[in-house]
């Protein structure tokens, strides 16, 4: 019953809203009935967890890459890419880390940084493509960390062809990011302080986890006061593996799992965040960022060169990057762009980055036959953990990107947005998202974060120092999982975390 209902209310939805759901960015050739019929069998949810799933050790289908014992499993071309291909995706892998200058310089290639960034390069916050990390202690830096600024916006404020948009504006002194360093001869923006309140949680068997509850403080402020209704958002860097893959999951099998009206009853009421494309100037599906604010993977890397770098790129071409208005210094201070780039980053170099982030390999699963692997499997399944953390999809079969067509894969999200509580808000708004909802995020890879990143730290702002700790945080429409994850025997609470760990 679930299903047709939540089929039913996705394809009114999707009636109403069609421009919204079209996959304008791939080149997609469509499925036969035949086609469809075999992938509803095989994304049947299992029965029997004595043993493991068809194909489920191949996380990313045909694109699937062996672990790597070292720090670069996260770093690795899809593994169904062809070898002309690994030579572009190498190429890009060279633009993600290299370091830019400021301008003038004659490196011509590589100035344009700034003047007010949060780091030199791609890699300096994706490091070895993982995930980022809080500050840890007075030592270290936040350079895989900042705030996300806006202030509400008016009723003129929004845009009339998606529905529900929430809208926002700049902080007009600070715009939407807060940059921590600066060229010299310009102030950074803030130096970001953190300051934790340890909370205890009892579990059952006697057993205790300790949680860190964050404040965060836009400190040394370099202009002058945040707007007075200033909101801010903690972000740490996602990992990057199987983001082309994401991207090819057919927009209405997403919209399929949403139930925002929750009609089945369950407490889950997942919704697709509609954003505005700069790529396709329309609406579509958000699928990448925090808050799924980004609709590709081109849009999501030419506003992190933007935002992070201060590099001009075909979608958002300010010299300056992020400064505003009120910072003249920043606006008048030279930049890369005035040479035959046209910008700091051009097309050619923006799609072989875009590239590069669609084809990082997804690793292969570990331990899928250990029986307390399975037992875990079975554990997240019966709690309802795979209501949000959707196992599988089957990608698009497309014409021109063959290491993304027709694949099944295992990214454990349904890439909607859920309410998750108080304990996890930031308070603030990103297109139709609230300030309580965050996009699930995809559970591939999890369990190597410790040997690519070198911690263990999760969630959007890395409060979590382990996957049991970001557990205890769900709340909002994972209460009742996050319950009884509280509730149930040690044994099983064990097996849970084993089996993440394995994805």
């Amino acid at each position: 019953m679930r299903v047709s209902i939540i089929v039913t209310s996705a394809l009114l939805w999707s009636a109403a809203n069609a421009q919204s759901v079209e996959d304008v960015h791939l080149n997609v050739i469509p499925r036969t009935v035949a086609e469809a019929d075999r992938i509803e069998a095989v994304l049947r949810p299992p029965t029997d967890f004595s043993v493991p799933q068809k194909f489920e050790e191949l996380s990313a289908g045909a694109a699937t890459v062996r672990v790597r014992p070292d720090a670069n499993a996260f770093s690795q071309p899809s593994g169904n890419i062809s070898f002309e291909d690994e030579l572009t995706f190498k190429v890009g892998n060279g633009l993600f880390r290299k370091l830019w200058v400021s301008s003038p310089s004659s490196t011509l290639a590589s100035d344009g940084l700034g003047p007010l960034y949060n780091a030199r390069s791609c890699q300096r916050c994706h490091l070895k493509d993982g995930r980022g990390h809080p500050p840890d202690g007075q030592e270290d830096n936040a350079i895989s960390m900042f705030l996300r600024v806006s202030i509400p916006g008016g009723p003129d404020d929004g845009i009339d062809e998606i529905e529900g948009y929430l809208a926002t504006l700049p902080d007009p002194t600070y715009g939407t990011q807060l940059q921590d360093f600066s060229l010299a001869g310009h102030p950074a923006e803030y130096s970001l302080q953190i300051d934790y309140e340890e909370v205890e949680v009892a579990l059952s068997e006697g057993e205790t986890a300790v949680l860190r509850q964050p404040t965060y403080t836009a400190a040394n402020l370099g202009y002058g006061p945040l707007h007075p209704d200033a909101m801010l958002s903690p972000r740490v860097a996602p990992q990057m593996i199987g983001l082309g893959l994401l991207e090819a999951i057919p927009a209405s099998d997403i919209l399929a799992l949403a139930d925002p009206d929750d009609a089945d009853g369950d407490g889950i009421s997942g919704r697709p965040n509609i954003v505005w494309s700069l790529e396709y100037t329309q609406p579509m599906l958000g699928r990448f960022g925090l808050k799924a604010g980004a609709p590709t993977v081109r849009h999501q890397s030419a506003g992190a060169f933007a935002g992070d770098i201060g590099i001009s790129n075909p979608l958002f071409p300010a010299a300056w990057g992020e400064c505003t208005e009120l910072q003249s210094g920043c606006r008048d201070a030279p930049h890369g762009d005035d040479d035959e780039r046209g910008f700091e980053i051009g097309d050619e170099g923006l799609d072989l980055v875009t590239f590069y982030s669609r084809n990082l390999g997804v690793p292969a699963r570990r331990n899928v036959n250990d029986p307390q692997v399975l037992l875990g499997k079975a554990v997240f399944h019966t709690t309802g953990c795979a209501s949000c953390h959707q196992p599988a999809f089957v990608t698009h079969r497309l014409q021109d990107q063959p290491e993304q067509s027709f694949q099944l894969i295992w990214p454990y999200t349904d890439m909607l947005l859920h309410d998750m509580g108080p304990g996890l808000a930031d308070n603030r708004p990103e297109a139709r998202a609230t300030g309580a909802e965050w996009r699930t995020p995809p559970l591939w890879g999890i369990g190597l974060t410790q040997q690519v990143s070198g911690h263990t730290y999760f969630l959007h702002d890395g409060r979590a120092r382990s996957l049991l700790e970001a557990i205890l945080w769900h709340g909002g429409e994972a209460q009742a999982q996050r319950d009884a994850v509280v509730k149930m025997p040690r044994a099983d609470r064990d097996a849970l975390i084993k089996f993440l760990e394995s994805l």
